[in-house]
């Protein structure tokens, strides 16, 4: 059965709000509620990735603790950004 992209993005919201920290609970929803819907699909599948991540890597790569892993720069500079909205 085939996901079509209506469901990957209520799967990616809920995922986004179900995460071992409440800080990253409300990073992330308000990330994914602003910006999942503009979302390509490569970068939909990396989102997806970054979600199996640890919260505390998350958290800190966030909020520029630690240097962010490549596959992830552009992403997590996104959602840093908009914090700062």
């Amino acid at each position: 059965m085939i996901e079509t992209h209506q469901h990957r993005l209520k799967k990616l919201k809920m995922r986004s709000m179900r995460r071992g920290i409440k800080e990253m609970d409300m990073i992330l929803i308000a990330f994914s509620e602003a910006n999942l819907a503009d979302m390509d699909a490569d970068t939909l599948d990396q989102y997806e990735a970054l979600l199996h991540e640890n919260d505390q890597d998350l958290y800190q790569w966030v909020t520029g603790q630690v240097p962010v892993p490549d596959p992830y720069g552009d992403l997590i500079a996104n959602i840093s950004q908009s914090l700062q909205k």
